[in-house]
């Protein structure tokens, strides 16, 4: 799969647990508008025992349908519908 983000694959990015240990799917996505941040989430509730660090090539990695919101302007959000479909919102 061709790498289309401006970032690099080994840019961190803050997730969950549920997330990565295939609990929960990423529901959310956020791309702060402050410090370019990217942030995949499920619908649970995020805190410190719940957050993890990863790097956005293995967040990739773990939901394909991401790679079509490599563009995701600064300050967007992105939410996945029932059907698998991204919808994007301004900040």
């Amino acid at each position: 799969m061709k790498w289309l983000f401006n970032d690099e694959k080994t840019t961190m990015v803050l997730t969950t647990k549920r997330i990565i240990n295939k609990i929960n799917p990423i529901s959310i996505v956020t791309h702060d508008g402050e410090d370019g941040m990217w942030q995949f989430l499920d619908k649970g509730e995020l805190n410190e025992e719940s957050a993890a660090v990863v790097s956005l090539e293995e967040i990739v990695l773990l939901d394909a349908s991401l790679m079509s919101l490599y563009d995701l302007p600064l300050g967007w959000t992105a939410e996945k519908n029932s059907k698998g479909v991204w919808t994007r919102l301004p900040g």
